[in-house]
């Protein structure tokens, strides 16, 4: 199993703020990461990792959680210590991110709340944190902050970016903002632009926050915990599917609970509250406001003549059961983009499945990154 290592880096700082698309800026801004395998010496052997809404940079193995990091993160203190990344499936000697040929990183996005710069950080002007006063930003802005990470970490070129729903949000923009540099994407589960279908459930999840009452217009003194969980439980039902919840639940109920308690009831509030000790309410309002956000057409002529920009070769990969991104989206980008494939993951579970279907994704990614070399 691979050890990392959580690190954190200032990029930006007063002197040099970072300029956000909104026209605000950050005074200082922080990223977090974590590296898997060695970058060679031309810098040339890299591949990016883009995680998904409430990911975070721990990808693969086992993480350090130093005092040092848990007081710098303290969301991390959710984590055990030999709790594998989100996404070691895929990420190791042998595997489709094979470590003993790529250098493998990961940055934990902007307006997150694991160590790079977001709602929860603290304002250097202060010294509170920014709360409902962080401006808002764009899937652009995190992938231009990723782009100052690559430059810190001596990367001259990106044999891949790769990443799921958000991540793949991320992976397309890396393809039409630094065509020079990257010479591959893989867009998993994503769209070209969010839909109104998914804008419609992160109203909702965004709603359930907001309207707890402990929410006081996002200066709580302790996070809206029944908010965020109905909004992560909102959230896990777009994830998946009615054959995986009939598969799993059926109309079980609870051994040990009242009749009337149904097994995907207890199943939802677990995740619910799983999530209130891992994440923040600010940060889910910026990051699915981002989302909303989302469109590679916008300022640049729409979505066909940004997509065909992309110089990049492209595996846009579907989930033939996703409710939130149906394949007909990545469909879309692959063929949009001149040097785009389409494949796709047959799977009963729905959305998640890029996160579970690792005997699909590694030959295929695998497959594709051979193509590349």
């Amino acid at each position: 199993m691979l050890k990392s290592k959580t690190q954190i880096v200032r990029l930006f700082s007063e002197t040099n703020p970072f300029v956000l698309d909104s026209g605000h800026s950050l005074p200082t801004v922080n990223v977090a990461y974590e590296t898997y395998g060695r970058l060679n010496t031309a810098g040339d052997n890299a591949i990016l990792i883009c995680h998904a809404l409430t990911g975070d940079a721990h990808a693969a193995g086992f993480t350090e959680l130093s005092d040092e990091i848990l007081q710098k993160i303290p969301f991390y203190a959710h984590k055990k210590p030999q709790q594998p990344g989100w996404w070691d499936g895929l990420i190791g000697p042998g595997k489709a991110l094979d470590t003993d040929r790529y250098f493998v990183v990961c940055p934990n996005i902007l307006g997150s709340c694991y160590g790079t710069t977001g709602p929860s950080s603290q304002q250097s002007r202060t010294g509170k944190a920014f709360g409902p006063e962080f401006p808002p930003i764009t899937v652009r802005d995190m992938v231009r902050a990723q782009k100052a990470l690559v430059d810190y970490l001596g990367i001259k070129r990106l044999t891949a970016v790769i990443g799921g729903s958000l991540g793949g949000m991320m992976t397309l923009e890396w393809g039409i903002l630094f065509p020079q540099l990257v010479r591959s994407i893989i867009p998993i589960a994503a769209p070209a632009a969010h839909s109104a279908w998914a804008i419609g459930f992160n109203h909702l999840a965004r709603q359930a926050i907001t309207t707890d009452p402990d929410w006081n217009n996002g200066y709580y003194t302790k996070q809206p915990e029944k908010g965020l969980s109905l909004a992560r439980q909102i959230a896990m039902i777009s994830y998946r599917t009615h054959p995986s919840f009939q598969e799993r639940f059926g109309r079980l109920l609870q051994d040990d609970a009242r009749d009337d308690f149904f097994r995907v009831e207890s199943y939802l509030s677990y995740q619910g509250n799983k999530l209130v000790k891992r994440f923040d309410a600010n940060s889910m309002i910026t990051l699915t406001k981002a989302m909303d956000g989302h469109d590679v057409g916008k300022g640049r002529g729409g979505m066909e003549a940004a997509l065909h920009s992309i110089k990049a070769k492209t595996l846009s990969i579907g989930i033939d059961s996703d409710l939130l991104y149906p394949v007909n989206e990545q469909k879309e980008i692959a063929k949009m983009v001149p040097q785009g494939t389409y494949r796709e993951i047959r799977s009963v579970n729905g959305h998640d499945a890029f996160l579970i279907e690792y005997d699909q994704l590694n030959p295929m990614i695998k497959e594709f990154l051979n193509g590349i070399d």
